[in-house]
């Protein structure tokens, strides 16, 4: 067993002079929350109630809403504050039936201290928004039956108190003293610290100062996952003398793990960089700038988007201030930043970052952070990539570590030959419906994907894969190299081969290693899948559909399916329409969307632009674009449907109307049909 330690070497400044006498203190052992409490529930009249002035007498009968996202507590328009203004707007896009009974500034003004949920609370994006505006609004407390791991580190990094003991609710109502080990009961020590300091700033000031030492896992040397093999090689043993590395780690371990890269992205950077100048100084510097990258990717299109009552509220203007203060602090740092198109009439960006990280930078083995959910992108050629909040980003520009509690591994194995129009889409689909994954019990979790199926996967189709791992709601999700990743870096990063298979080296889980579950999938019996409207674990068979399903809008793009491999299979059913003399079908608009220059490139160089020309589709420059409602794509209506690519179709995720997963294959086809239909190579689909 190799102990994987980082592959660049890890630099470890000396402390911040500002951070030497700054104060940091433990909360009082016992805590009084007064206010109300807001129970998010399935009746919108209900919450409508609360909101007005009335309590809700609550108990189990009545049913709180389940799974509500980041994209429903901020929506991706009120990410464009990246302040307290955040605190009038939480809850926004909260959809409880067909209703959205939140309304600007009524959480703030209704003196509420406790916000309370059902299962799966805050999934999606790792946007820190999302507690940040809960906080500026009074949130203090969050309750819910279970809550998803960035969303709840998020709360803990910013101070907010967690927990699932609904006990707890009718104490807060009565006023009483709550002793803080009720929150801290079961936590690790540095969770456990981070909550006594009232967040991961102040917790980090005292580790640097000294009065807190961070106990090192005791774990004996034994078999590990490949995950757990890169943590332990990248885990801090002392922060001041940069000491890395310690012989094994098991599920549960907690401590603080060496970054190889840490990025962010227009929509988290600015308040992290507000939160570094305000709490470390104005002149200070970021640790290691050469190993920090900000991309401006999620809203270069945003002024073909956003609609005319949203310009009129003046929210173009507030979201053009990301990314000058994005710009700004880069050049004031000298970070390298992957920036907004600037020929004349181009919109779009250099490249999507989870994009361009696995393009450019990642190397097998490293770890990886990212302000985005959809980091663990790069997993794809063996990394331990990780979304996180906008504070641990903050966190990590003065230590370069972030906190991890080594979480348990699902084994995903894919085996069987899979159908030509099957794809790793449809791999991820069937998985996100599995009864484990779709209860839960997969949250937080490091997801290992192997077998057959995963191994005749390029690199490119095992970032999908890796990419949806947010979806699953796991921790992260990785493939070990092997010589297609030797080729992938030989390609992208001209590598010889020697080196190329030196840093794939010893990269595999060992023999013995242990799993808390193995999940089978047999590739050979999956047919072409969508998922239905409001979750991407509402999967089935397209064949499974009640009835013909007429497109208005089909999308074909984002960070999941804008790779070089998606061009290809877009432009494979495209070639075959053009063949026949065919467009796309009327009333449908029809937008693909690359995820890199890089990729651009190689559609010009393939004559594929053309090919989508041809047909009638709009080829777009790179943009998280309609994935986050920022785009051309995004629908107008609650009726209007799409077909889409992109990896999410939570409410309001990408507009209003009727949102469809699917393959890039089914996608071209659709368009091109004018209904949700599958692509079998050489049929001439039904119109």
């Amino acid at each position: 067993m190799r102990l994987i330690a980082p592959k660049q070497g890890v630099i470890f400044s000396t402390m911040i002079a500002a951070l030497q006498n700054r104060p940091a203190h433990r909360l009082p052992d016992r805590v009084r929350l007064q206010g109300r409490v807001l129970f998010l529930t399935e009746d919108a009249e209900l919450v409508r109630r609360q909101l007005e002035g009335q309590d809700l007498d609550w108990t189990p009968a009545v049913k709180l809403r389940d799974n509500i996202s980041t994209d429903e507590i901020t929506p991706a328009y009120i990410c464009y504050y990246y302040d307290e203004t955040l605190g009038d707007f939480p809850y926004l896009g909260l959809k409880c039936g067909e209703e959205f009974p939140v309304t600007r500034g009524s959480v703030r003004g209704g003196g509420f201290v406790a916000s309370v949920s059902g299962k799966r609370r805050g999934k999606g994006s790792s946007r820190e928004q999302s507690p940040y505006a809960e906080m500026c609004a009074g949130i203090k407390l969050v309750v819910a039956e279970n809550v998803e791991r960035i969303y709840r580190e998020n709360c803990q990094n910013l101070g907010i108190l967690v927990t699932t003991d609904f006990s707890i609710i009718d104490r807060v109502r009565r006023g009483e003293e709550l002793p803080l080990s009720a929150f801290t009961a079961g936590e690790g020590e540095i969770t456990r610290g981070i909550i006594e300091y009232g967040g991961l700033f102040n917790y980090n000031v005292a580790r640097l100062q000294g009065q807190v030492r961070v106990t090192s896992p005791a774990t004996s040397p034994k078999p590990m996952t490949l995950g757990e093999k890169v943590l332990a090689g990248h885990w801090v043993v002392d922060l001041s003398t940069g000491q890395i590395g310690v012989p094994a780690v098991r599920p549960g371990d907690e401590g603080f793990v060496a970054t190889d890269i840490r990025f962010s992205h227009e929509y988290v950077t600015p308040m992290a960089a507000i939160f570094f100048e305000q709490m470390v100084g104005p002149d200070e510097k970021v640790n290691d700038p050469g190993s920090v990258l900000f991309f401006r990717d999620h809203l270069t299109f945003l002024s073909e988007a956003m609609t005319p009552e949203r310009v009129k509220e003046g929210l173009l203007d507030v979201a053009l201030e990301l990314e000058k203060k994005q710009r700004a602090f880069a050049e004031k740092q000298g970070v390298r930043l992957y920036g907004e198109l600037t020929r004349l009439g181009l919109h779009g960006s250099e490249a999507i970052c989870h994009s361009k990280i696995l393009e450019s930078h990642a190397l097998p083995g490293q770890v990886i952070i990212g302000s985005d959910s959809h980091t663990p992108h790069a997993g794809a050629v063996g990394c331990i990539a990780f979304g996180v909040g906008t504070t641990a980003i903050f966190n990590s520009w003065i230590t370069r570590d972030v906190r991890v509690t080594v979480p348990e591994t699902v084994r995903v194995v894919v085996r069987g030959r899979k159908p030509d129009n099957v794809t790793a889409k449809d791999f991820m689909l069937e998985i996100l419906r599995h009864p484990y994954v779709k209860s839960g019990q997969a949250i937080g979790k490091l997801v290992e994907y192997c077998g057959p199926a995963v191994e005749a996967l390029s690199v490119d189709e095992r970032a999908t894969m890796t990419n949806m791992t947010a979806e699953v709601g796991g921790f992260t999700g990785y493939v070990a190299p092997d010589a297609k990743t030797v080729s992938y870096l030989m390609e992208y990063r001209a590598m010889s081969r020697e080196t190329a298979e030196r840093y794939c080296s010893d990269l595999s889980s060992d023999a013995g290693a242990e799993y808390c579950e193995t999940i089978d999938i047999d590739a050979s019996a999956l047919r072409p899948m969508v998922a239905l409207p409001g979750d991407p674990g509402n999967g089935l068979s397209i064949d499974e559909l009640p009835g013909r399903v007429k497109v208005g809008i089909a999308y074909a793009g984002s960070c999941t399916a804008g790779k070089k491999e998606d061009m290809d299979m877009y432009a494979r059913v495209l070639q075959e329409a053009v063949d026949r003399g065919e467009r796309v079908a009327p009333g449908v608009r029809f937008f693909i969307q690359c995820g890199s220059q890089d990729v651009k490139r190689y559609c010009e160089e393939r004559g594929y632009l053309e090919v989508f020309r041809q047909v009638g589709a709009q080829f777009l420059e790179p943009s998280c674009g309609a994935c986050i409602n920022a785009g051309p794509g995004v629908s107008r209506g609650k009726d209007e449907v799409t077909i889409s690519a992109i990896n999410r179709n939570f409410p309001g995720r990408s507009g209003p109307g009727q949102l469809y997963l699917a393959n890039p294959y089914t996608v071209a086809a659709s368009a091109i049909a004018g209904h949700i239909t599958e692509w079998e190579p050489g049929l001439v689909p039904s119109v």
